[in-house]
């Protein structure tokens, strides 16, 4: 999807990534040489990358995990991950640090 502002961007992956981790619900997964719990499989990947269509000054996304937890980053390459403040979840951190990222790119 793309969005001509942040706001309307920040607002459905807020929406999108409640919605997947409520949904979530993986059984452990078994390769030849090891077994990867619900815990270690990313089942949705949400990024937002902008404001440019090409080499956009911000990357950052939220993992959703097997057992329903989330993990939000910065970065495409070199990706940070982002720790949630006293009482924020991850989606909020994520939110916060994509908009002071913003306010420092500009």
């Amino acid at each position: 999807m793309r969005f001509d502002a942040l706001e309307p961007a920040l607002a459905e992956l807020t929406a999108r990534a409640g919605e997947l981790a409520d949904a979530t619900a993986r059984d452990p997964a078994a390769t030849r040489l090891r077994r990867y719990g619900p815990e270690e499989q990313v089942v949705a990947r949400l990024e937002l990358a902008g404001p440019e269509r090409r080499l956009a000054r911000v990357h950052a996304g939220v993992d959703i995990r097997g057992d329903g937890a989330s993990e939000a980053y910065t970065g495409r390459v070199r990706r940070r991950l982002i720790e949630p403040a006293g009482g924020e979840d991850v989606i909020a951190a994520l939110v916060h640090a994509v908009r002071d990222e913003r306010r420092t790119n500009e």
